[in-house]
C-alpha cells in the first residue's frame, strides 16, 4: 500500500473513533480546525464552475506554483470538515512557477452537523528527483462553506415536504401542469417563492404556494413556454431540465433546490421543444 494510501486509510479509521459509538459512516468527517501550514512552492483555492454545478459533487482545486523547483501533482483530495473523506483522484498535472491549473475534485456526502474549521487540499507531489510527497494545502475562497449550505439547504428542504410535477397538459406552444408539494417531515409552513426557468425555458407558476402548519398538501399551476428555438442555444445547452425552486422552511432563510424532474415532465418538455422549433 503505498504512503498515500496508508495515509488516507489512517485518516479515515481516526474520524471514524472520533464519532459516536454506533454513528452512520457520514459522521465520520474531516475535523481539522486549524489552517494548514504553508507548503513552500504550493498555493491553493476551492473554485466551483459552471460545468461542475453541472455535474455536480465537485469542485476545481486551482493549484498555483509560487515558486521553485517544478513538481507534477498526481493526486488531489480534500480535506474538509463538514464533508464525508474521499480516496484521491489520480491526476497528472505539471507544474513550473507561474503555472496555475484547476484540478477537479469531488467532494463527498455533507454532514449537517458539521461544518466548522479550515478546508484544505491533499496533494501528492512528484518532484523532478522522482521521490513523492503528500502536502496538506490550505484552501483559500469561501467555496466550500457556500457547497455546504447549499447542500444541507437542499436536504432540509428534500426531508420537510415532497415536490413534483403532474396533471400534465401540451397545449398550443406550452405545457401546463400543477405544482404539487406534500409534506413529509416538519410541522412549520413551507413556501415556494420563486420558481425560475433556464436558456431554454421559461416558467411562470401560481405564487406564493404556501403550506399551512398543519396542511398536509397544497398545489398550484404552471406553466412551461420555449425560451428560444436557436439552433446553437439547443445544442450548447447543458442543463435543459434544471428550474431552481425557492423554498422557504418556517422561519429560515429560503432555499435554492432543483425541481424534480420525472421521465413524464422530461419528455413532455422535450416534445415541447419539437413542436414549437419545427414551425
Amino acid at each position: 500500500m503505498g504512503r498515500w494510501a496508508a495515509a488516507l486509510v489512517g485518516a479515515l479509521l481516526l474520524a471514524a473513533c472520533g464519532a459516536e459509538p454506533g454513528a452512520p459512516r457520514s459522521e465520520a468527517v474531516a475535523t481539522a480546525s486549524t489552517v494548514a501550514p504553508r507548503v513552500p512552492g504550493v498555493a491553493a483555492e476551492a473554485v466551483r464552475l459552471r460545468t461542475d454545478a453541472a455535474v455536480g459533487g465537485r469542485v476545481q482545486v486551482r493549484v498555483s506554483h509560487t515558486g521553485g523547483e517544478p513538481y507534477t501533482v498526481t493526486g488531489v483530495a480534500l480535506d474538509a470538515p463538514g464533508f464525508v473523506p474521499l480516496p484521491p483522484t489520480e491526476v497528472d498535472a505539471a507544474f513550473v512557477p507561474g503555472r496555475v491549473t484547476d484540478l477537479p475534485t469531488p467532494y463527498g456526502e455533507a454532514v449537517c452537523s458539521g461544518g466548522g474549521g479550515a478546508p484544505a487540499a491533499r496533494l501528492t507531489l512528484l518532484r523532478p528527483d522522482g521521490s513523492v510527497e503528500e502536502v496538506r494545502v490550505p484552501l483559500e475562497g469561501d467555496t466550500l462553506a457556500r457547497v455546504h449550505e447549499e447542500e444541507c439547504a437542499a436536504r432540509a428542504v428534500a426531508e420537510a415536504v415532497e415536490l413534483r410535477v403532474d396533471r400534465l397538459q401540451a397545449g398550443p406552444e406550452r405545457l401546463t401542469g400543477r405544482l404539487l408539494m406534500t409534506r413529509l417531515g416538519t410541522e412549520d409552513e413551507v413556501v415556494v417563492g420563486r420558481v425560475g426557468g433556464n436558456v431554454q425555458f421559461d416558467v411562470t407558476a401560481e405564487l406564493p404556494l404556501e403550506l399551512p402548519r398543519g396542511g398536509v398538501a397544497a398545489a398550484g399551476g404552471v406553466v412551461f413556454t420555449l425560451a428560444t428555438c436557436d439552433a446553437h442555444v439547443l445544442a450548447e445547452v447543458k442543463q435543459p431540465h434544471l428550474f431552481p425552486v425557492g423554498v422557504r422552511i418556517g422561519g429560515r432563510p429560503e432555499a435554492v433546490v432543483d425541481l424534480p424532474v420525472d421521465d413524464g415532465l422530461r419528455t413532455a418538455l422535450t416534445g415541447l421543444v419539437r413542436e414549437v422549433c419545427r414551425r
